[in-house]
């Protein structure tokens, strides 16, 4: 075919008859220029008006466009991700769209414009469209590719490309009103269906993997062409590769086409596994109605297997054939869907996440049922006795399903999928989802669902404008029992599924219970009655709303437990059972485990883990940890961390205990109370002790998504010093004394502008102070980072005669204990070099640091480049008796990782040119976080 036919492509198409089509027919003629990373594309939709009004105005996705500036959908979703890539992005990493022109088919220029800042284009036409008429339009653009490192879509440092929505589509028109969506990273476009036609030209020494059928390659000097046919699909998918790895199965129910292979497990008996696993969907969803599907490890890894199996490939656990099945299946099932059943996936994607989900379980009871989570590890010596260990594969959906609702994040199943925290976007509304149809097979019977998820896929596969109340009508269709509470509890709610037994009393034929709803949710229970460990009796209760006493038959029971088979996702299991035996044997016996678990709700577990702590008077302080928190939250935890200071040669350490209730998502989220107590050394031979009551309140804002939260603590620090006899007349205050605290703290944790502000009073026999403190971060657009803060404190009543209590401009003296100094009481060397940013917040060793009337200061820093930035800090301090001094440094700051590792390098202050004096090495400031729970945070806040 000459180059001059393919440029005429469209046109020719178009000659053909217009009248042929009765959907939106898409013709597109692109090149990709490989030099410049972008391509060129002339395209000739014909927009055909299927709703009952007349259109103006025609919209269209343009997705490739959400990477061109730092204000999109796009970005804006990244900094709630404390992701800053695409804001730092240089224009030459990011993706655009240049449109050249948009005519109609009279060649007459159409007015469009973008929709503010989104991805969206809309078209105005010179006349209405009426319905079940069309319109031809002609596109010509050119779109520039992105670096693949934001979504991994775009071009990837080898060379290669990977292209999903890269070329305009039309929004859908629906229920009267458009769907406009961005492009926000959540794999979700919505439009209509359209019959397309590709000519697509790319370089050569590529080799191509796509979605849609094709023609042979045909080649050329300097690159390659091929014809794409896409019936009644969504959007062309193009994968290029440098090296040939996708292989082509033609099995007896579809034709796949993948690059998802194990090195360990050889190509035939992959052969095998894709045969199964297209057999499985078959079966179990129907024929697969288009030539080829694409199973790409492009797609795995958008949505892989979360949990153990991301562990390195030395180390998983499973066995190849099941590894690579388990990974193949995924991401074929969640293919065939979405390329089959067009449900709206930014509001309802729970029907495919429910369907595929459900699969999964299915493939994993029917293949491979004694399958266990951890899987040949739980069977190693050490391992194995972990409750975690003999976990079946399938319950790690209930597992994760219920981290969501123990943290009191979990949304409801019909949440958008952009108001989705990423935790549930991501994991837990999914497993939710299929974990509800497992539920609800496990209630009606196996075939109720499976016929029904059958005769959903034949009645509404390739239909346009499918609905979650359309898989409603068919499942109560072949129900028999009412399943409303499905859908109006489970599915439309977040509400808490918690059941108990609260009492039982036994006949010689009869059992009687005495169940408890604990949360009210009207949904269905099961109880089993179990002779040691073996079912030998199961019943359905669906009908109760507070409690209910219930009998049921006497056979060889010597036990009765709610949900034995943890089919159904509830909040706790640790009250759902009791024994026939008597109270004794009732009693849970207690477990002490090394290491964290998952929940046994058989037992009172006791987890033991060693530690090891440091400051400079202790030294390493080896220990042992003792604590009940497993995996998922409790309401109660307790934590017993005993050590040993060899330096000090006794025993140190620190207990807590929590009560932590949560009332409802937003507003007044949760209450928080606790009792902790804690001891060390400040100096030599030289002990403090700590006990703290408290009680905490907090609020978050409707929107989930939001990283602002407000505390308002309460608490009361009694704190007990014991002074070695040699620094008798050292320590100028008595030495013990109790603090009652209050604070009230506003944050918005978010990456390109962090916020905070919190007041704090404290009172005390010997003073009241009140003080004040804001903190601003913000990343500009030139990617100028500005951070202030403002602290400003007052003593209201001081009667003490030390600075032990005073504001201080460096360092704090830290009476109440809260800060992580490795050396509080060091006044030279390394240690006392650790700066913590409190009060004064300077960095800069001044003489007279200390205020004990008033204090306010100012700290800001800006970058010079990438992590090196420039800081001063301005400030008034005022003593009893003396007049307010100003005060003022400033330097080079390191700011390595914010909060967590920075060094402060002092250039100019009150001292004078301090770069150039001897000691200059001791006025060094450093930050650094050695808390592997701080630590740990920095890494999990994008998820919840």
């Amino acid at each position: 075919m000459s180059h001059r036919l393919l440029y005429r492509f469209p046109i020719l198409l178009f000659l053909l008859g217009n009248t042929l089509w009765a959907q939106h027919k898409n013709e597109i003629v692109a090149t990709l220029d490989g030099a410049t990373k972008q391509i060129r594309i002339r395209q000739h939709f014909t927009y055909v008006n299927h709703s009952d009004k007349g259109q103006s105005t025609l919209f269209f996705n343009d997705w490739n466009h959400a990477y061109s500036n730092k204000n999109t959908a796009l970005a804006k979703r990244f900094a709630e991700e404390f992701n800053r890539g695409l804001h730092l992005a240089k224009d030459r990493e990011r993706g655009f769209t240049t449109i050249i022109t948009i005519v109609d088919d009279k060649y007459a220029g159409l007015e469009w414009n973008r929709l503010g800042n989104r991805d969206i284009i809309f078209v105005q036409l010179n006349e209405i469209l009426k319905p079940g008429e069309s319109i031809d339009l002609f596109f010509t653009y050119t779109i520039k590719l992105p670096m693949e490192k934001f979504t991994t879509y775009g071009h990837l440092p080898n060379g290669g490309y990977n292209l999903k929505d890269w070329y305009f589509t039309p929004a859908v028109f629906d229920e009267g009103e458009w769907k406009l969506y961005d492009n926000i990273n959540l794999d979700d476009l919505y439009t209509d269906i359209t019959e397309t036609r590709i000519n697509f030209t790319f370089p050569e020494r590529l080799f191509l993997a796509t979605n849609y059928r094709q023609s042979n390659v045909s080649r050329f000097p300097g690159g390659q062409q091929v014809l794409l046919f896409g019936d009644q699909r969504k959007n062309c998918e193009i994968l290029l590769t440098v090296e040939d790895k996708f292989t082509k199965h033609v099995t007896g129910m579809l034709t796949v086409t993948t690059d998802i292979e194990s090195n360990k497990y050889d190509e035939i008996s992959q052969g095998i596994s894709i045969n199964k696993i297209t057999e499985f969907l078959n079966e179990n969803l129907g024929k697969y109605p288009h030539a080829n599907l694409l199973v790409s490890e492009y797609d795995y890894n958008k949505s892989p297997l979360y949990g153990i199996n991301q562990l390195p490939s030395f180390i998983r656990p499973y066995e190849e054939q099941f590894q690579f099945e388990m990974k193949f299946l995924k991401t074929a099932i969640r293919s065939f869907l979405k390329e089959t059943i067009y449900i709206d996936p930014r509001k309802e994607r729970w029907v495919n996440d429910a369907i595929g989900y459900y699969l999964m379980i299915k493939y994993v009871d029917e293949y491979y049922p004694d399958q266990k989570l951890a899987g040949k590890l739980s069977q190693i010596w050490g391992i194995k006795n972990f409750h975690f260990a003999q976990m079946d594969f399938n319950d790690q959906y209930t597992l994760f399903s219920m981290l969501s609702v123990r943290k009191n994040i979990d949304q409801a199943l019909t949440t958008r999928n952009d108001s989705l925290i990423k935790f549930n976007e991501k994991i837990a509304n999914g497993y939710k989802a299929g974990l509800g149809m497992s539920y609800l097979s496990a209630y009606l019977g196996h075939s109720e669902v499976n016929n029904s998820i059958l005769e959903f896929y034949k009645t509404y596969s390739l239909k346009d404008h499918v609905t979650a109340s359309d898989f409603r009508k068919l499942l109560e269709k072949h129900a028999e029992k009412d399943i409303s509470w499905f859908f109006d509890e489970y599915v439309s709610t977040d509400k808490k599924i918690d059941f108990k037994i609260k009492k039982i009393e036994k006949t010689e034929d009869s059992i009687t219970l005495k169940i408890k709803n604990k949360q009210g949710t009207y949904v269905p229970i099961s109880l089993f009655g179990l002779q040691k460990d073996s079912v030998v009796s199961k019943y359905w209760f669906a009908d109760i709303d507070s409690v209910k006493t219930v009998t049921v038959p006497r056979t060889t029971e010597d036990r009765m437990v709610l949900n034995y088979d943890q089919k159904i996702p509830e909040f706790n299991q640790r009250d759902n059972w009791k024994t026939l035996n008597g109270f004794f044997s009732s009693n849970k016996k207690l477990k002490f485990q090394f290491f964290k678990d998952t929940e046994n709700p058989y037992y009172n577990q006791v987890f033991y883990v060693p530690v090891a702590n440091f400051n400079l008077y202790d030294g390493i302080t080896p220990g042992m940890r003792l604590y009940n928190k497993t995996f998922l939250e409790r309401p109660f935890q307790y934590d017993l961390t005993p050590t040993y200071s060899f330096l000090e040669r006794t025993m140190v350490g620190k207990v807590s205990f929590r009560y932590r209730k949560y009332h409802k998502k937003t507003g007044l989220y949760m209450t928080n109370y606790s009792f902790t107590g804690s001891t060390s050394h400040f100096q030599k031979n030289s002990r403090f002790s700590t006990l703290t009551p408290a009680v905490s309140f907090a609020w978050r804002p409707n929107d989930l998504l939001s990283n602002r939260r407000q505390f308002l603590l309460f608490r009361y620090r009694n704190v007990f010093r014991n002074v070695d006899a040699l620094l008798d007349g050292q320590i100028d205050t008595e030495p013990d004394y109790g603090v009652m605290n209050v604070r009230f703290t506003d944050v918005d944790n978010n990456i390109l502008n962090y916020s905070s502000w919190s007041l704090d009073a404290q009172h005390s026999s010997d003073f009241s102070k009140i003080a004040f403190e804001m903190e601003y971060r913000k990343l500009f657009q030139s990617n100028r980072q500005l951070n202030l803060r403002f602290y400003a404190g007052k003593f209201l009543r001081n009667t003490t005669q030390s600075d032990f209590f005073s504001f201080a401009l460096d360092r704090p003296t830290d009476y109440m204990f809260d800060l992580a100094y490795l050396g509080r009481s060091e006044s030279t060397g390394l240690y006392s070099q650790q700066i913590i940013i409190a009060e004064g917040g300077f960095k800069s060793k001044l003489e007279n640091p200390f205020a004990n009337d008033w204090i306010a200061t100012t700290n800001a820093s800006t970058n010079i480049w990438r992590w090196i930035e420039a800081y001063g800090d301005l400030g008034m301090i005022k003593s009893k008796g003396q007049n307010a001094r100003f005060v003022y440094d400033s330097g080079i700051r390191l700011n390595l990782v914010t909060d967590y590792f920075e060094l402060y390098f002092p250039v100019y202050s009150n001292l004078g040119w301090e770069i150039g004096q001897d000691d200059y090495g001791q006025r060094i400031r450093f930050i650094v976080t050695i808390s592997p729970k701080t630590l740990v945070g920095l890494f999990t806040r994008k998820w919840f």
